[in-house]
């Protein structure tokens, strides 16, 4: 990729990016990306209903807070996907897709470790998780080497302030030994 002054140019970029679109790597991402977000939501709204509700009260904390933290990671996955491809198409500027705006997001909470009582989600939730946790660092990876390395620091998001606001809940159960 070509620099002006240490920064990618956008001729370089374009290219790049619109290369990377239009090849069968792209496409089978995407198509991964998309498809997991429809049977993550499939899911969530009817099996996992039902798993839900056969989980102690730690299981079900932990199953609240790592649904969401999935469905914010896919939902990141398939809007960066959205992105590139608008570029290929020239719907949208190289510049505009650099823009934190548009870039990969939701880091902190993304990568978060599990909280307690991860290790008691029903199977299907568990094996999405994983699968969605490759996906999201691949984009990563290739979200820095086609856009740069964003080393802002990211405000926290909502999601990742009520998980928060869960995880201390169940730190304070915990404490109090509400938790068996």
């Amino acid at each position: 990729m070509g620099t002006v002054d240490g920064k990618l140019n956008d001729v370089s970029m374009l290219g790049s990016v619109r290369n990377f679109a239009e090849t069968a790597q792209f496409e089978q991402m995407f198509k991964d990306g998309m498809g997991m977000v429809e049977e993550a939501a499939s899911y969530l709204d009817g099996e996992g209903r039902d798993h839900a509700k056969t989980l102690s009260r730690k299981g079900a904390l932990a199953y609240a807070a790592e649904s969401m933290r999935l469905t914010t990671r896919l939902m990141q996955v398939a809007s960066w996907l959205l992105v590139q491809r608008a570029v290929a198409r020239d719907e949208m500027t190289v510049t505009e897709a650099r823009t934190q705006r548009y870039r990969l997001g939701a880091k902190e909470l993304c990568y978060a470790r599990p909280i307690e009582g991860a290790d008691e989600l029903p199977h299907p939730l568990a094996d999405m998780i994983s699968r969605s946790r490759r996906l999201y660092a691949r984009v990563d990876r290739l979200d820095k080497m086609m856009h740069g390395d964003a080393s802002e620091v990211e405000p926290k998001t909502a999601v990742a302030r009520q998980l928060s606001k869960i995880e201390s809940a169940f730190r304070q159960m915990k404490a109090e030994d509400r938790l068996h």
